[in-house]
């Protein structure tokens, strides 16, 4: 059972490592690679609902009944254009606020701001 069905398990796993690396890590640009691990998971789960059995390719020929549905893998490739997108902007961010703050760690941003605050 566990072996048939290992693409579920992938994902999941790929899912808690990703959502761990979020939550746990302070620095801004792990928690964008735990973001695009996060997603990576979803991609290969949203892939793997997305397979019929013994399914051919949805061309039209003789002796074949079984069609699979191309629309999940189109929309997985118009999801991994859009996550490189937002990963390099997340990225650009993240540089703009090195420029600004001097570092990337969550923490340290947030005392360098209420610093800011308290002195205004």
């Amino acid at each position: 059972m566990f072996l048939g069905l290992y693409n579920y398990w992938i994902a999941i796993l790929l899912m808690m490592i990703g959502f761990y690396i979020v939550i746990a890590h302070g620095n801004l640009v792990k928690k964008l690679v735990g973001l695009t691990i996060f997603q990576t998971s979803v991609f290969i789960f949203y892939i793997s609902v997305g397979v019929v059995e013994r399914g051919s390719a949805p061309i039209l020929a003789e002796g074949i009944s079984d069609y699979s549905n191309p629309l999940p893998h189109v929309l997985i490739l118009t999801a991994i254009v859009v996550g490189i997108a937002t990963t390099a902007l997340g990225l650009a961010l993240v540089i703009r606020i090195k420029e600004s703050y001097g570092c990337v760690e969550e923490d340290e941003i947030q005392k360098l701001d209420q610093l800011n605050e308290e002195k205004s």
